[in-house]
């Protein structure tokens, strides 16, 4: 037989990922990256001596990456150290009381015990529920889906029980918790899906779980070191990656992909791996005509996710008190939450996470400085905003933000500046009104409503990403590699076995525990 050519469109973790797979089956394998680095989302900014991750620093559930490094015959640890984060964070209610959250539940107990004596436990309880969910669901999570009738397999329906679809984050928290501020510690987690835990469907209370069953971890050099690492095993393999090499024209064979045009070349291929932003790739290089249900129409008509303001401090000194994953939440969260996702205007006391990375790893700077990762949730580009007048205001109110966890003097202290708005995510990183995490997670937008692993407006395309099933998030990312290099390798007739072995369970060398400093 042949050896099969594949183009992957995009180098973030998906492509990457998909492109290991797809090599070790003895594929030809070629990435086109429109970036002068790879990465995409999860790429890094270099600036003045300061390493800082461009978007994901929380790097979660470990497993699946483990699996895929294993099917190519690589140790995750041993090609990319971690430290599991002894604090996993520190939640600071801006309605007052702080947790510095930890997988100890007899620590997490006295900490509770403080703010909600009458919430004693209930984690516990949270916890030992969503044990039993998230196995219930991984079945879903690993798997395609191409129809409605895919929700009538028997793991499918097994999982009904246990994620009750119709029921909110929110509300499915308040089942546990009395405390309107535990609610939020437990669910504003579906942040990492750029959601509000009282428009996200309750099945994502799996990710806080995740992250206290199987921890919070910072891989050495950061989460972009994680693509970096992926992307020189790829090298080893075959796989050819070219840099600056964004697609201008597609050639169409009827609803057949033949080949893609960069400005320097023409790549022709057996079928193509989309990791590009969905919406935006898919607007730009396909004609409107050939897209039924993915129209430029339909597209508007979609619900995205909310974006991020970002600055990117390099400063002096290092803040050796303030954890590494640092989060100021709203006084008014629910209000925080509706400026972004329905009223689409900058709220008036905004949300923040701090990482204060150099705590756990000071290779990120020069000696005696450090790094300040700042986010703010924001809407998506929106008329409601003009970023031209409103990014510099927005700035002086995020620095100010910052005294709420203790930094009162950051301003005299920096010596390096980068940031990123909405506008940015969309002109700079190419993603559809700037919504860094792809199409909203809601009901009608999941499964086998959200575009599909193998694409089924066009013969020979895939999509790997958060825009695909299962969704945003680094493990579901990874995880949807796994499923599209499956569905791409059985229909050109290439044996999977590999893929399939691995995710029979390899266990991960436990990482170091980073040693953090507790208030």
């Amino acid at each position: 037989m042949a050896t099969k050519k594949i183009v992957i469109v995009g180098a973030g973790p998906g492509g990457l990922a998909s492109a290991m797979q797809l090599a070790k089956a003895g594929c030809d394998v070629t990435v086109l990256e429109r970036r002068d680095r790879v990465g995409g989302r999860t790429s890094a900014i270099h600036q003045d001596g300061f390493r800082f991750d461009c978007g994901p620093t929380f790097f979660l559930y470990p497993r699946v990456l483990t699996e895929i490094f294993a099917s190519c015959g690589y140790d995750l640890m041993d090609e990319c150290p971690m430290q599991r984060l002894d604090i996993q964070y520190r939640l600071t209610f801006g309605g007052g009381g702080v947790l510095d959250c930890s997988a100890d539940m007899d620590e997490m107990d006295r900490q509770i015990a403080q703010i909600s004596p009458g919430d004693v436990g209930a984690l516990r309880r949270y916890i030992d529920d969503n044990r039993v969910k998230l196995e219930r669901f991984r079945p879903i999570l690993e798997s395609p889906f191409s129809s409605p009738m895919d929700l009538l397999r028997p793991s499918v329906l097994a999982a009904a029980l246990y994620v009750n679809p119709q029921r909110s984050l929110g509300r499915e928290l308040q089942r546990y918790f009395q405390d309107p501020r535990l609610v939020i510690a437990f669910a504003f987690q579906s942040k990492y899906l750029g959601m509000s835990p009282f428009n996200c469907p309750s099945l994502f209370s799996i990710l806080s779980f995740l992250e206290y069953e199987h921890g919070v971890y910072h891989p050495m050099g950061g989460c972009s070191r994680v693509s970096e690492v992926m992307a020189d095993l790829a090298r080893s393999m075959g796989v050819k990656v070219h840099l600056d090499q964004e697609v201008r024209s597609v050639e169409l064979q009827g609803r057949r992909l033949k080949a893609l045009h960069t400005n320097d070349e023409r790549y022709e291929a057996d079928s193509f791996v989309i990791n590009a932003d969905f919406a935006d790739w898919i607007s730009k290089n396909i004609p409107n005509a050939m897209r039924r249900r993915w129209s430029d129409q339909q597209l508007a008509k979609k619900r995205y996710s909310c974006s991020t303001y970002m600055l990117y401090l390099g400063i002096d000194g290092l803040y050796e008190d303030l954890p590494h994953h640092n989060i100021y939440i709203s006084s008014d969260y629910e209000q925080n939450l509706c400026d972004i996702e329905h009223d689409h205007v900058l709220s008036d006391d905004p949300s923040v996470y701090v990482q204060n990375a150099c705590v756990t790893d000071p290779s990120l700077a020069p000696h005696g400085q450090s790094t300040l990762y700042v986010l703010v949730p924001v809407t998506h580009e929106h008329a409601n905003v003009d970023w031209s007048v409103h990014a510099d205001p927005l700035r002086e109110k995020t620095l100010d933000q910052l005294a709420k966890i203790g930094l009162t003097d950051v301003r005299d202290r920096i010596r390096t500046e980068h940031r990123i708005t909405p506008v940015d995510w969309k002109k700079d990183y190419a993603i559809y009104r700037g919504a860094t995490f792809n199409l909203a997670h809601n009901l009608g937008q999941m499964l086998h409503r959200r575009p599909q692993n193998r694409f089924e407006e066009l013969d020979g395309v895939y999509l790997v990403g958060g825009g695909t099933h299962p969704g945003s998030g680094l493990p579901v990312i990874y995880e949807s590699s796994r499923i599209t290099s499956r569905l791409l390798l059985s229909d050109l007739g290439i044996s999977t076995d590999f893929i399939d072995a691995s995710a029979t369970g390899v266990t991960a060398k436990k990482p170091a525990v980073a040693a953090m400093v507790p208030a």
